[in-house]
């Protein structure tokens, strides 16, 4: 048990049962609060388990490209074979289970862009490693955004972005790529979409802008959030919720939920813990053994600031409804799992950490 984070574990416990508080607030005969109960069970037991695994063996390439494969093929199997769920190939359904295999890809990704810049070091500023690396992304990339799962492929370019940046690929070559594509968009813009198609991506982006359609929900969730005010109402008492004017509650709105019942008290609270949860994982990803373990931490660390952010971002109307949801707190069994199993495999890689000076860290990682 010593391998264990307890400080990590004692910031995700409350953000766990802030959503499941939440949840059993507005369900009234559904059973999502019993179903999530069981679902943070077994998130919790799988955490438990990988601590004590000794994850030196996802260092071997065929491990990770088989995983690689074997998720990209789910993906493309669920492109010819999968049922649409509100309009997105996303989802596998056994019965009245669905899995969702996207949530686990992001942390393959992860591992697959860990080991490819832990092998580069002095040669990581050449071009081709943006290349090389930017392909392994945007196959899941793609195949994601087919679903189509707006939100996760943009995680998943932000995966990319952010563990380039931190292996130190060169900021020239990153600046160049996105000034083509900034061209690119310009040009598309002013020449080629047609007025239907820029509608729509202004809709998407700005969604406030269509109160009766695509901004309704976005709308909705602003509402709530604003009138928990500074105390909230009690838990039980959000009425955007209860009458049900707030869709999704459960799931891509529950922090417009909580900001309701919480107010904006609350919600700071809730956001410090978040913070402090990502503290803790780039503090035990500094310890890593090796270059492997370090980027893989800090990968997990940008996957979460990534979601939380996003999430947030749309509750508060300031940003793109794109379905994500919010980590450790909103419904569901496959988010939960693969978070709280990616936690544990950084659990497992504490277990052969090392206690190094501050500047022994930064002098190897300056090399990664």
């Amino acid at each position: 048990m010593r391998s264990i984070d307890w400080f990590l574990f004692s910031f995700v416990l409350p953000i766990v049962l802030a959503g499941l508080i939440t949840m059993n607030s507005f369900i009234g005969e559904t059973s999502f609060f019993t179903k999530q109960i069981i679902w943070v069970a077994a998130s919790v037991f799988i955490f438990f388990i990988f601590s004590f695994i000794d994850f030196r063996f996802l260092r071997q390439t065929n491990i990770i490209v088989a995983l690689f494969l074997f998720f990209c093929g789910l993906l493309v199997f669920l492109l010819f074979f999968g049922e649409a769920v509100r309009g997105a190939k996303s989802w596998f359904q056994f019965g009245s289970f669905a899995w969702q295999p996207t949530d686990f890809l992001k942390i393959v990704i992860i591992l697959v862009l860990a080991k490819y810049f832990s092998r580069r070091h002095v040669e990581i500023r050449h071009f081709k490693h943006i290349f090389v690396s930017g392909l392994y992304a945007l196959v899941p990339f793609g195949l994601v955004f087919l679903q189509p799962d707006f939100g996760s492929a943009i995680v998943i370019f932000f995966i990319w972005l952010g563990m380039a940046l931190v292996a130190g690929i060169s900021k020239k070559h990153l600046i160049f790529i996105f000034s083509v594509i900034l061209i690119v968009s310009l040009v598309s813009w002013l020449f080629l979409l047609a007025p239907y198609q820029k509608d729509r991506i202004i809709s998407f982006i700005h969604p406030l802008t269509d109160l009766s359609g695509s901004g309704y929900n976005a709308y909705q969730s602003t509402i709530a959030v604003g009138s928990g005010q500074l105390l909230g109402k009690g838990v039980g008492f959000g009425t955007q919720s209860r009458l049900s004017f707030l869709p999704e509650y459960q799931t891509d709105f529950i922090f417009a939920a909580f900001a309701e019942e919480w107010g904006f008290i609350g919600s700071v609270l809730l956001i410090i813990l978040f913070g402090l949860a990502i503290w803790r994982i780039l503090a035990n990803a500094m310890l890593g053994s090796a270059n492997f373990e370090i980027l893989f931490g800090i990968g997990i660390a940008i996957l979460f600031v990534t979601q939380i952010t996003i999430n947030i971002g749309m509750n508060l109307g300031l940003l793109p409804v794109t379905g994500l949801t919010l980590p450790f707190m909103s419904y569901g069994g496959s988010h939960l799992i693969s978070e709280f199993s990616a936690l544990g495999i950084l659990m497992g890689m504490r277990r052969y950490n090392r206690s190094a000076h501050p500047d022994d860290l930064k002098h190897e990682f300056v090399g990664v």
